[in-house]
């Protein structure tokens, strides 16, 4: 079953500066593109850090104020400070970049960027060379799938070529990208199995469980599982 990749929804055509670009030209090609952010690379494309408007905004925030002097400042206090000083990407960029393969999933790239609280992921190849940029709003595209594609994944991929399931077995429908399956299987694994996989689907929002079985082997498929009997998918 296929899942979309990051290399599905980003960008190819980003806005890049160099290190040696100057804070003006950082702004014009920010704004020129209407982007918030832009990766900074060498002459190979090779990515070295993101400069944002967040950098930038050091220098309006600090612009005319004296160097306060502080035995011990604090480390984002004397960043701020150098970045409001700073005239070149070099020094205004964050570094080093925090990047994704173009090969990762959509949730791999989503689970970065919580966790290191990032809003844009710079995409790069396996020479650190730059291919293209994906954001938040990007991995939310893929909730934007007609649910008519979504109903065609659920049933080729997960009922007809992993299940084997003939086409009467389930019904399947798909409003707003929430999905509803609907039917009598033979085993309480089979049903579980089709609820996991449709839920892997990309796009889908939410699976309903509107299936019966025959035969409880609950218990059993726990125990291969090694852990309890999972809750139905609502």
């Amino acid at each position: 079953m296929r899942t979309w990749q990051v290399r599905d929804v980003m960008t190819t055509d980003v806005a890049t500066v160099r290190e040696n670009t100057a804070y003006r030209e950082v702004v014009d090609a920010l704004t020129g593109r209407r982007v918030t952010a832009a990766p900074v690379v060498d002459g190979g494309r090779r990515v070295l850090g993101v400069v944002s408007e967040a950098d930038l905004l050091h220098k309006v925030e600090l612009l005319g104020q004296p160097h306060e002097r502080r035995v011990f400042p604090g480390s984002r206090r004397r960043q701020a400070r150098i970045k409001a000083d700073a005239t070149l990407a070099a020094d205004l960029m964050t570094a080093p970049a925090i990047t994704v393969g173009p090969d990762a999933t959509l949730v791999e790239a989503a689970r970065l960027m919580t966790g290191r609280r990032v809003k844009r992921l710079p995409v790069v190849d396996d020479l650190g060379r730059l291919v293209g940029i994906v954001t938040r709003g990007d991995l939310l595209a893929v909730h934007l799938r007609p649910d008519d594609d979504i109903r065609r994944d659920v049933v080729q991929e997960v009922l007809h070529r992993v299940l084997a399931l003939p086409d009467t077995a389930v019904d399947v429908t798909v409003r707003e990208g929430v999905v509803t399956l609907t039917g009598q299987l033979d085993r309480w694994s089979t049903v579980h199995l089709a609820l996991r996989l449709s839920a892997q689907v990309s796009g889908v929002v939410q699976v309903v469980d509107a299936l019966g079985y025959a035969v409880d082997d609950a218990p059993m498929a726990a125990l291969r599982l090694g852990g309890s009997t999972p809750a139905g998918i609502a």
